[in-house]
């Protein structure tokens, strides 16, 4: 389990790709565990985050993964799904765990709003990450796995938007 760790920080600093996964039922079964852990810990760490969030989180988790997987089929590569959807889930979870490290151990250091910039910039960090997963399943050069990274992050929040739409504040019309 610790070289599996191990190689899910190294991805995230991008210096290993999907393949230092092993092709695994069981490693895969792990990580998917790792990743409903981490989101369920991330869920009841946060304050502005509640069930309905953690569901929310899951489904569009989920289509990014289905997203991915669809570009690793038409690329011609399907043999490396599942180890490219175990490095995404994976290094998400790290990265989760990591936000919750942060904002729980910052915030008294530095602060609310330093915290949240950092711990805000650590999400962020999963767009190059899924890229260059992406990139390395695909065998293309990192800016398309950005790219086609960030297009799925786009399409993630949509779908965020439409499952999560914001909700008005009802006006007192009774005059």
């Amino acid at each position: 389990m610790l070289a599996l760790i191990q190689t899910l920080f190294d991805i995230v600093r991008l210096r290993k790709g999907p393949d230092a996964i092993p092709h695994s039922g069981l490693v895969f079964g792990l990580v998917v565990l790792l990743w409903l852990f981490s989101s369920l810990v991330m869920t009841a760490t946060t304050e502005e985050l509640d069930d309905q969030s953690f569901l929310i989180g899951l489904v569009v988790g989920l289509v990014g993964l289905a997203c991915y997987a669809a570009i690793v089929i038409l690329a011609g590569r399907g043999a490396r799904i599942l180890q490219t959807v175990a490095a995404v889930l994976g290094c998400g979870a790290l990265l989760n765990l990591l936000f919750v490290v942060g904002n729980l151990g910052l915030t008294p250091l530095v602060g609310a709003n330093v915290t949240n910039i950092i711990v805000t910039l650590i999400l962020f960090w999963s767009i190059p990450v899924e890229g260059h997963i992406v990139a390395r399943a695909i065998e293309r050069h990192w800016y398309v796995g950005i790219v086609i990274a960030m297009a799925v992050f786009v399409f993630q929040l949509i779908i965020f938007g439409l499952l999560n739409p914001p909700t008005a504040g009802v006006a007192d019309t009774a005059s």
